[in-house]
């Protein structure tokens, strides 16, 4: 059930990936729902999403606990 969290979130941030805002609102929700070896997997992720759109960086805040 939680790999299915897992990709789920990862085509949710895909989609928003437009917008920095509501991108960083969906990484929020994501620290709350996913385990922490998915966060280290979610972290990898935005980073390749950071290549494509320079403006989510500012999300990466949310992942540093």
């Amino acid at each position: 059930m939680a790999r299915a969290m897992f990709e789920y979130t990862k085509t949710v941030l895909k989609k928003v990936s437009f917008d920095p805002a509501l991108f960083c609102k969906e990484v929020k929700k994501a620290v709350q729902r996913l385990l922490p070896y998915e966060l280290e997997e979610l972290k990898i992720f935005i980073q390749s999403l950071i290549k494509q759109n320079p403006d989510l960086n500012q999300c990466l805040i949310y992942l540093k606990q």
